[in-house]
C-alpha cells in the first residue's frame, strides 16, 4: 500500500512539473502541521580512514518552538547510556557512567551534536533550504527496510565544514533518514522509526536534570 501510494503521488509531482521542488512543497505542508515528534533513532557514524561504522540505538524527542529553533533530546541507550539535549543553540552531552556533562555551542562543527544536526532538516522550511542549498532528486528509494521514500541531495550553497547532507523524504512529507557527509568522508546517518507525530510533549522534559556530582566540560 505505501509503495502505491508513494508512485501514484510521484507521478502525481511528475505532472506538476519540477520533483525537488514539489517535494519541497509536501516537506512545508508537514513542517508546518507537525507540532512534535517521538520516536526511535538509529544512529551510524562511518569513519572513512578506519572504514568502520559504530552503531547508536535510543529515542528522540522534537519539538518546534515558534521563532526560535526546535527543542531536541536524544537518550541513547546502545551501545551506551546517554543523554545529548539541543535548546536554544546550547547543548549538553551528559554521561552519566562518567559523571560528566560536555555543554557547548550547537554548530555544525561540533562532533557532539552531529545527531541533531541531522534532525534540523526537519525544522527547515521550504525557503531555508532552497535559499541554503543547491536541491538535486536523486530518486525513490526504499528506507527502513519497507518505507518508501524520495531521496534528496543537498549542496550548501555557501562555504561550510561539510560537503553535503542527504534526505530521505517519506509520502507525507516527513524527512525520516538523513546523513551528512564531511568534508573527510566521514558520515552519519541518522534514521526515525515508530513515529509518533503530535502527541503531548513539555518544554521542560528537554532540560537534562544532572546530579550534583557531574563533572561540567565545556565543549
Amino acid at each position: 500500500m505505501a509503495l502505491m501510494l508513494l508512485v501514484f503521488a510521484a507521478t502525481e509531482i511528475k505532472a506538476q512539473g519540477n520533483i525537488p521542488n514539489e517535494v519541497l512543497k509536501r516537506m512545508e505542508a508537514h513542517r508546518q502541521s507537525l507540532t512534535s515528534l517521538r520516536a526511535n533513532v538509529t544512529m551510524a557514524k562511518y569513519n572513512d580512514q578506519l572504514k568502520e561504522t559504530d552503531m547508536y540505538e535510543g529515542t528522540t524527542m522534537y519539538l518546534p518552538v515558534k521563532g526560535r529553533d526546535a527543542l531536541i533530546r536524544i537518550d541513547w541507550a546502545k551501545p551506551l547510556q546517554e543523554t545529548l539535549s539541543v535548546v536554544n543553540k546550547q547543548y549538553v552531552l551528559y554521561r552519566p557512567r562518567l559523571k560528566q556533562a560536555i555543554v557547548g555551542k550547537a554548530d555544525n562543527s561540533n562532533k557532539n551534536v552531529k545527531s541533531s544536526n541531522a534532525l534540523a532538516f526537519m525544522s527547515m522550511s521550504r525557503e531555508q533550504l532552497r535559499a541554503n542549498y543547491n536541491v538535486q532528486y536523486l530518486g525513490q528509494a526504499t528506507v527502513g527496510g519497507s518505507t518508501q521514500t524520495w531521496h534528496l541531495k543537498l549542496t550548501p550553497k555557501a562555504a561550510s565544514n561539510y560537503q553535503y547532507a542527504e534526505i530521505w523524504v517519506d509520502g507525507n512529507g516527513m524527512p525520516i533518514q538523513a546523513r551528512v557527509i564531511e568534508s573527510n568522508n566521514d558520515s552519519t546517518t541518522v534514521l526515525l522509526t515508530n513515529l509518533q507525530k503530535n502527541v503531548d510533549l513539555r518544554a521542560n522534559i528537554f532540560k537534562v536534570n544532572l546530579p550534583k556530582e557531574t563533572q561540567i566540560i565545556k565543549g
